[in-house]
């Protein structure tokens, strides 16, 4: 593909990563995920309180596909907050047991319920 030759799923991935300070490109939505590890991270960001855009990369195969190739990471659930890559399933699982998960999201101004992230580590101990 050449450099002037935009990738339309690229390009609404990234709409979609600028338009929203966190996004979790997931199989099936926040309220209904079609995998377990998309379940997994929704299920944290939900109870985190955490405000989030999620895509459904099953409504869209372009996007399923494309996700893999902008972020260079072969696997879905991926995080994005405020148009990072943060990683998948195994790595936010990791970051939100660490802490790090809140931390990263108190440096970026991302309203979360800590008493909520809390509970998950002590839960996790």
């Amino acid at each position: 593909m050449s450099e002037t030759t935009a990738d339309p799923a690229h390009e609404a991935i990234r709409r979609e990563i600028n338009d929203n300070d966190v996004v979790l490109f997931m199989k099936g939505t926040a309220s209904m995920p079609q995998c377990g590890f998309s379940s997994r991270v929704a299920g944290v960001l939900n109870y985190m309180g955490v405000a989030y855009k999620d895509v459904n990369v099953l409504a869209d195969e372009a996007v399923r596909n494309g996700i893999k190739s902008f972020s260079d990471w072969p696997t879905i659930p991926q995080l994005y907050v405020k148009g990072e890559f943060v990683g998948g399933c195994d790595i936010i699982t990791e970051m939100t047991l660490s802490g790090e998960l809140d931390a990263l999201f108190a440096e970026n101004g991302i309203a979360f319920d800590k008493d909520a992230a809390a509970k998950i580590r002590e839960a996790n101990a």
